[in-house]
């Protein structure tokens, strides 16, 4: 005989849904509150909002509990988190955008009030969070959880291109998937996420949190994870051809500039090339080849650092066919303590490493340019890459400090014409920071600007076609050792304004060591 109160407490939902009469659900001895018993209808088509939030209401009531979503589609406005409450989405189940109302009426929660200063040092999704599909506010011990789908096909994308919203942020309207302020103890673990709107995911404030095993096929940012503490990301598929998938973010949104650290990304998979919807259905279908030069789909931390990123390790993820991975510090922010291993690249569109320190400064007046040091990478290889070289880019007031990179091979497109490897990059210091923000680079592997103390090691750089530029340009750099490095044919290292540069154990090349260089190649 089938112990029904053995499954349900052992997770055993679905099964258990079948087996007991509907209103067991509502047993507050088990905890589940199954949302069709508060009125949800879960066709796709009655708007369930209601429903949804009087269980969540009467869970928090009864000191917590899960709020069940069986099987059906439940097209909803603003669910409304609350303490102690995790949703559970059954294999089967879909919590439905719905479109925003024609007469403007109802819909989705307003947007939040902010100081209007406040909203200048970061765009407007990154300063709002109520007008989303699901959102929680102070809040603590929350979850969604299940094998279910969260599909925001009636959420704006935030870029005015949604043909059935004139205004994207507009009243009764939203843009967001899943957003949370200041709350602690979240748990996200094994839904998908269908076109999730300007993010799937937007946690500002958040501290011990667990994203685990999702799968995010999406038409914008997958998780924008700002000004949080103690975040693990692991397990998670994130395709996301229009904008970043994993994006790490320090704004200024609180009111304040908070740090993001303790962050670990793990065993994640990252794309920029699929058509949104073909890896949630298993198609893979690419995106037209004229969108290369749009893709975007990579880890990438920044673009808003007000208060910075320390303490992050990232390690067991792959790329393929994105951009790369991007290490940004340009507002005022540190970014410190970085270990990053066992990385791997395909068809990259842009740098596989872009590591720039700037100051564009987006915040209040007075704060000091921030500073990069103390970061490791290990184990990384790029195939069928990019013209642009990976990147390195401080300021001359500001160097980047301490980087050692370590048994890496980068596959290079190759094939620029001789004049690129006499360009002189801009300085760009207050630009926008990417990857083509300082235009041709005269280097193959690595451009390495306005650095102190790096080391590198066993590293490799190949082309696929033979190119003029060598594979290393360093400028500004003091302190530059390199060991056992592979490169092709040619002059490999090219100097300007470097002092105490060595490199030694190369095959094929002589041992060098130079106390100082004004212009040199080796």
């Amino acid at each position: 005989m089938i112990d029904r109160r053995a499954l349900m407490l052992a997770g055993g939902a679905g099964l258990a849904s079948a087996l007991l009469p509907l209103p067991a659900w509502a047993d507050p001895r088990l905890g589940f509150l199954d949302v069709r018993r508060f009125g949800a209808k879960g066709d796709g088509r009655t708007v369930d909002t209601p429903a949804i939030n009087k269980a969540i209401d009467e869970a928090a009531a009864r000191g917590g509990g899960t709020v069940f979503f069986p099987a059906g589609t439940y097209a909803c406005y603003t669910i409304r988190l609350k303490s102690n409450v995790t949703l559970h989405l059954d294999n089967g189940a879909t919590i439905l955008a719905a479109p925003p109302p024609q007469d403007g009426r109802g819909g989705y929660d307003l947007a939040d009030p902010i100081d209007p200063v406040v909203a200048t040092y970061q765009d407007y999704g990154h300063s709002h969070w109520r007008n989303s599909l699901i959102w929680g506010e102070g809040l603590h011990d929350i979850a969604i959880t299940g094998e279910g789908l969260i599909w925001g096909k009636g959420l704006g994308r935030g870029d005015g291109k949604d043909n059935w919203l004139k205004d994207p942020t507009g009243p009764g309207t939203g843009n967001k998937a899943i957003a949370l302020k200041n709350c602690r103890n979240v748990l996200l673990r094994d839904f998908r996420v269908l076109e999730g709107g300007w993010f799937a995911l937007l946690a500002t404030g958040v501290d011990n949190m667990t994203i685990d095993n999702l799968l995010v096929d999406t038409n914008r940012d997958g998780f924008d994870i700002d000004c949080c503490r103690n975040v693990r990301v692991t397990r998670c598929t994130v395709n996301s051809p229009w904008d970043d998938g994993i994006c790490p973010k320090s704004s200024f949104a609180l009111g304040y500039p908070r740090i993001t650290e303790n962050l670990t990304i793990s065993d994640c998979f990252v794309t920029g090339n699929y058509q949104v919807g073909s890896v949630l259905d298993g198609s893979w279908k690419p995106m037209p080849r004229e969108f290369a030069p749009n893709v975007h789909g990579r880890i990438k931390f920044g673009t808003e650092t007000n208060g910075g990123f320390r303490n992050i390790a990232i390690t067991n993820c792959v790329f393929d066919q994105s951009q790369g991975l991007a290490l940004e510090t340009v507002d005022g922010g540190v970014f410190e303590d970085v270990v990053i291993s066992n990385i791997t690249m395909r068809a990259n569109f842009s740098s596989p490493l872009f590591l720039r320190l700037g100051k564009r400064m987006r915040g209040p007046a007075g704060r000091p340019i921030g500073t990069m040091k103390r970061i490791l990478i290990q184990n990384l290889t790029s195939s069928g890459g990019p013209l642009l070289p990976s990147i390195i880019a401080g300021l001359h007031e500001r160097p980047i400090e301490d980087v050692k990179i370590s048994d890496v091979y980068l596959g290079q497109r190759g094939g620029a014409p001789e004049a690129m490897a006499h360009v002189v990059p801009p300085l760009a210091e207050l630009a926008y920071p990417e990857p083509n923000m300082f235009g041709d680079l005269p280097a193959t592997g690595f451009f390495v600007r306005c650095a102190r103390n790096l080391e590198m090691s066993n590293i490799e750089v190949g082309v696929e076609t033979p190119d003029p530029r060598p594979a290393f340009r360093l400028e500004d750099v003091q302190g530059a050792d390199f060991f056992r490095v592979r490169t092709p044919k040619g002059p490999a290292f090219s100097l300007k304004q470097v002092e105490g540069f060595r490199v030694f154990g190369s095959p094929g090349r002589a041992d060098v060591l130079v106390a100082k260089a004004e212009l040199a190649t080796y």
